[in-house]
């Protein structure tokens, strides 16, 4: 069984604004943070198709802290896609709609998810790290 994460936020921002925030490391780094400690996610993140990446936190006795992925699609500034892989392996869409007025909606999708346990999971950190992502872009 495989289960979809699907996500809309608006953002009071441009497209370009908000893709930089999507594809710059040190900006990730700001908004991708350890649930637990609020502290951002290292990482070495580059939107360019088959670069390896890593995000990484503090390990717990339950993870090693650490994210890895694969970029599969950069369609600048509309479309990103990568591998997310912690535990389990998923692949993360993002899909960026300017709506006007200064308004952007940003959805993501998560597939390859395995269980409701772990969709409920996913949801609950992309919801903490979209309401830091807005903070970023306020």
């Amino acid at each position: 069984m495989s289960l979809t994460l699907e996500l809309d936020y608006q953002y009071t921002t441009s497209v370009e604004k908000l893709w930089l925030a999507l594809t710059d490391s040190s900006k990730l780094a700001k908004w991708v943070a350890n649930i637990h400690t609020g502290q951002g996610m290292e990482n070495d993140f580059k939107p360019v198709v088959g670069h390896r990446f890593q995000f990484r936190t503090q390990a717990t006795e339950y993870w090693d802290g650490i994210i890895k992925g694969e970029v599969l699609i950069v369609e600048e500034p509309h479309r990103l896609s990568y591998t997310w892989e912690s535990g389990e392996k998923h692949t993360v869409t993002w899909t960026l709609q300017d709506l006007g007025n200064g308004k952007v909606n940003l959805h993501l999708e998560q597939t390859g998810i395995s269980n409701p346990q772990a969709l409920a999971g996913a949801k609950y950190g992309w919801s903490k790290w979209c309401d830091g992502l807005e903070k970023l872009l306020a």
